[in-house]
């Protein structure tokens, strides 16, 4: 899948026009002969893509062409802990408030509660990141004065860029768990441990979550690893120099080799937290085993 996913990114850098050394003033033909040269942009297509397939099945992107003297690698793991620690606190504060909302709409059903709580996630699903980050800084930076407005320093400075990240993912988890939980707690188990004179909180906590956040786990891998690969829009924002900055930078820049290392290292991350959310499946689910 990685495979894939570089060689239709690299296909597509290929066929947009313009290139990395392209500017408003054409260079002569000798220095563009000696810059393709340089990085081996007079071979064919097919000797390029094969070069770059075999540098990237080796975990080697090679130097960007814009940030000269760096490699790819350096890049991203140096841009990979801001990305990281936002992405984290997000999806943790996410899971915690959308699994909270949801359970107990869930279990109070069609009361003020449940109603309450699915407008909001439905409200935080209809706005936009590139909306409510502005707004937050409007009311909280500009007009309370209480949190800085973008950069990064400090914890405080973590506080409108985790809450605005979290918002989309909390309203996904809440619909998620609520609808989970509904089914679960209809189940014909739960109706025979609740015969057996089981007490609710028994049978929500050792049967009913098990089966019923099983949905947010689904969702947890994917989530967690656009997260962590970084947010273009709220590192934008919040002027955050993170991999999401970078790649939009990169992608600007029609810096090859960094956009490559990039989307392959975030395709890599979707198949590792893919695995680990299908393994996770045998051990809260007892219906599902593994051969």
């Amino acid at each position: 899948m990685a495979f894939l996913v570089v060689t239709l990114t690299w296909g597509l850098i290929r066929v947009a026009p313009g290139n990395f050394y392209s500017s408003e003033k054409k260079l002569p033909a000798a220095v563009e002969a000696n810059i393709k040269k340089k990085y081996g942009l007079d071979k064919p297509w097919y000797e390029q893509y094969f070069i770059m397939i075999k540098n990237v099945a080796q975990g080697d992107f090679g130097d960007s062409l814009r940030y000269q003297g760096q490699s790819v690698n350096e890049i991203i793991w140096r841009h990979l802990p801001y990305s990281a620690t936002i992405g984290v606190l997000a999806y943790l504060l996410a899971l915690a408030i959308g699994l909270t909302a949801g359970i107990v709409a869930a279990l109070k059903q069609n009361s003020p509660f449940d109603y309450g709580s699915m407008a909001l996630a439905m409200l935080g699903l209809s706005v936009p990141n590139f909306v409510l980050g502005p707004i937050l800084v409007l009311m909280f930076s500009l007009g309370l004065y209480i949190f800085p407005p973008a950069r990064w320093g400090g914890v405080l400075s973590l506080v409108l860029p985790v809450i605005t990240l979290s918002a989309v993912y909390t309203a996904y988890i809440a619909r998620l768990t609520r609808a989970g939980m509904l089914e679960v707690m209809r189940s014909d188990y739960i109706r025979t441990a609740r015969a057996k004179g089981l007490n609710e909180r028994t049978i929500l906590l050792k049967h009913g979550l098990r089966g019923g956040i099983i949905p947010v786990v689904s969702f947890t891998g994917p989530a967690l690893a656009a997260l962590l690969a970084g947010t273009v829009v709220i590192e934008r924002v919040f002027a955050i120099p993170g991999l999401g900055n970078i790649f939009i930078q990169a992608n600007l820049n029609r810096d090859e080799p960094l956009v490559l290392g990039i989307v392959a290292f975030l395709s890599i991350l979707i198949m590792l937290f893919n695995l680990l959310v299908d393994i996770s499946y045998g051990f809260l689910d007892p219906r599902i085993r593994y051969e």
